[in-house]
């Protein structure tokens, strides 16, 4: 690992005992830190290595990277002086862990020199106030943990979860008092560089942010903590980490998997306050630009304002904690669709939910009004990419005194990639998509709604191992499929609608049905068609041949009950915004037309000739991605250059400082590049103009 050393800086090769042993020194790992979390696995190679070194008789030192502290002269009324640990925290606990080992082996065999040696030298500082006492100060639940095994006398068991329990048992396990004498000798040879920092002089967050880049394994979230909280003071940190950090780390957490979406979250803040997606590898640099500099009541307010929304981020990511039960419902399958890139809106509209801005019907409808869309556009098989800048920018369409119709308005007047598809689409697509081989959430999401809609007793799909889907014409038919079908329609079916939702439904017994005909299947006694009390089995107990043409009929049946779940609006669109304006994509003929105006991502442009409005498109397309113009066939059709006059345009205008294109093309010829552009960069919807009356 290499730092680089500013003129402030101290680095020193220092030995591990000598550090520990500093007088009246103690190690604080500030609250913006990551917890302790080294493996077992990585305890083991520690100590491997520092046996391996203790019984070699040569002297030779064993470095182990680096410590870096922050060293403020800052010293305590009893005269403790405070080193701000910022790289080095996991080393030392487990170093400190290793040395309470011995400390306590030391108090079973009864030798009071190493016992004095250990505690009074590596453990504590012995004159020191009660919480001063450790010479390392982890973070709250790891100074509970140590303080325990410190009081070695005490038999009460530790009741929190702790990874320096957990270390501390491993080591224990592991230095006997065969061994202990080569762990200390092992430990004299190890030996660090010890980097300094003065506050005043040394900027600690670069010089971590350096740290970070080689080789620190830190998430997006971790370096935004400790962005916010390094430098404020003691009692600061502990403000700002106690009142809001530690609320949001709390609650932006999947509580099935117990894993941290602390940058998911900030990842989704910034989505909806930027109107733009961070990657997902630079949320801290992106929130880092957002607020360069903050004073702490500024850094508050933020704070204050990210906190509001985590409360409903983890209702989005844990539906089991709404308490309203009709809306979990809803909650639930909006998470098995898994369309995360909805939350920036989701989070701002349960916030309005929660000041009554909306009432309960309104925000249920708006939760159905978004599984309608993305799941309309699924099975149509639109690109989810388009969702992204959908969902960024939706919330700021809201109209507070039309709330729920000025986001059907919206979405429904949206074109191209980024469309909400309409019956006729959807039902096309119903009758030959594959809707078995899709992921089994979604699988589960469409066949439980289908089921449940109206339905007084709810079936659960979802978990219950005696309700499985069942293909009606079997995957692996009886040969007498054939023969009652034909070869040609047996060949079709198979071929076109095994796994389309016509021949798909649910049971409760498919492993008796099997691959046997569909009478069979329809007549088995208790377990068939005619005696299941399922929705999806009612239009087969009726029937007495399943063929191509029941197949399409019982598809146009659950389409009819697949609009009235998944429903497209039933809205008349005010005419109040036919002004001329129309997607480009929708306009007419540009020959021999003037343009008033364009509007291109919601800003207007005045523009009155077709070439104006070219050359405007092209800059801010190779401004947002110019990577793009030479990955693809764009830059050839357009004639981009940086020589115009040797590649022989005719025509060339500059789109920046560097480079040139073609204008000598004519209008129809520029439409049709500039909606090529579009449609790459998929912003179909970004561009609207109208012609001069």
């Amino acid at each position: 690992m290499k730092t680089k050393l500013t003129r402030s800086m101290k680095a020193n090769e220092t030995k591990v005992e000598d550090f520990l042993s500093s007088n009246k020194t103690q190690f604080i790992i500030p609250v913006y830190q990551r917890n302790y979390d080294w493996s077992t696995s990585q305890c083991k190679q520690l100590l491997d290595d520092i046996l391996d070194v203790g019984k070699t008789k040569k002297m030779n030192a064993h470095f182990i990277v680096s410590i870096v502290y922050v060293h403020d002269d800052v010293y305590t009324a009893s005269r403790i002086k405070e080193l701000t640990i910022i790289d080095g925290q996991q080393r030392l606990t487990t170093l400190t862990l290793i040395y309470l080992v011995i400390y306590r082996l030391a108090k079973e065999l009864k030798d009071e020199e190493l016992i004095d040696e250990i505690s009074e030298t590596y453990l504590i500082n012995k004159f020191a106030r009660e919480e001063q006492k450790l010479k390392l100060r982890p973070t709250e639940n790891n100074d509970k943990a140590l303080n325990y095994l410190l009081r070695s006398d005490d038999n009460e068991d530790f009741q929190d979860f702790s990874k320096v329990i957990d270390n501390f048992n491993y080591f224990k396990g592991r230095i006997t008092e065969e061994n202990y004498q080569f762990v200390l000798e092992g430990l004299s040879k190890l030996m660090f560089v010890e980097i300094s920092l003065d506050r005043k002089k040394d900027d600690p967050q670069r010089i971590f942010e350096s740290l970070n880049s080689t080789g620190l394994d830190l998430s997006q979230a971790d370096l935004i903590r400790n962005y916010i909280l390094m430098d404020l003071n003691r009692s600061e940190q502990n403000k700002i980490y106690q009142n809001y950090w530690k609320i949001i780390e709390q609650f932006a957490k999947d509580e099935t998997s117990n894993i941290s979406r602390v940058s998911d979250f900030i990842r989704d803040y910034l989505t909806l306050e930027n109107k733009k997606i961070p990657n997902k590898g630079k949320v801290y640099i992106e929130f880092k630009e957002k607020y360069s500099t903050m004073a702490l009541d500024d850094l508050e307010n933020i704070l204050s304002k990210i906190k509001t929304l985590v409360y409903h981020y983890n209702k989005l990511i844990n539906p089991k904690n709404e308490k309203d039960k009709d809306i979990r419902l809803q909650l639930e399958y909006i998470s098995r669709l898994e369309k995360n890139v909805a939350f920036p809106f989701l989070m701002k509209v349960y916030d309005d939910y929660a000041q009554k801005i909306i009432n309960k019907e309104d925000f249920i409808k708006i939760l159905y009004l978004i599984q309608s869309f993305v799941w309309r556009r699924f099975i149509v098989g639109l690109d989810t990419k388009s969702l992204n800048k959908i969902f960024m920018s939706l919330y700021d369409k809201v109209d507070s005194s039309n709330y729920l119709y000025s986001i059907q308005k919206f979405l429904m007047n949206k074109s191209g990639s980024q469309k909400f598809p309409k019956n006729s689409e959807v039902l096309d697509a119903l009758k030959v998509k594959d809707l078995y081989n899709i992921k089994p959430k979604n699988r589960i999401y469409l066949l439980e709604r289908l089921e449940n809609f109206e339905n007084k007793e709810r079936v659960e799909v979802d978990g219950n191992s005696d309700i499985t889907i069942e293909h009606i014409f079997p995957q692996n038919p009886d040969p007498k499929w054939k023969i009652g079908l034909g070869n040609e329609q047996y060949v079709f079916i198979k071929e076109n609608y095994l796994n389309t939702i016509g021949n798909l439904t649910l049971s409760g017994n498919n492993g008796k049905l099997g691959n046997k005909t569909f009478l069979e299947k329809r007549d088995l006694e208790g377990v068939g068609y005619k005696d299941s009390r399922l929705w999806l089995n009612k239009y087969l107990s009726k029937l007495d041949i399943w063929n191509k043409v029941e197949i399409e009929k019982r598809t146009i049946q659950i389409a009819e009950r697949f609009f009235k779940i998944w429903e497209y609006p039933n809205i008349e669109l005010l005419d109040e915004t036919d002004n001329g304006e129309v997607n480009i994509f929708e306009a007419e003929d540009p020959k021999y037309k003037k343009l008033e105006y364009a509007i291109f991502f919601d800003q207007k442009i005045e523009v009155t000739q077709v070439t104006k409005l070219y050359v405007e498109v092209f800059k801010k397309f190779f401004e947002i991605q110019p990577e793009t113009f030479f990955t693809t066939d764009l830059g050839t059709r357009i004639g981009i250059t940086k020589n115009p006059c040797e590649t022989g345009l005719r025509q060339p205008v500059p789109i920046n400082d560097t480079y040139f294109i073609e204008s000598n093309i004519d209008s129809n010829g520029k439409f049709d590049r500039i909606k090529q552009a579009l449609t790459i960069f998929q912003f179909e919807d970004e561009l609207t103009i109208k012609y001069a009356q």
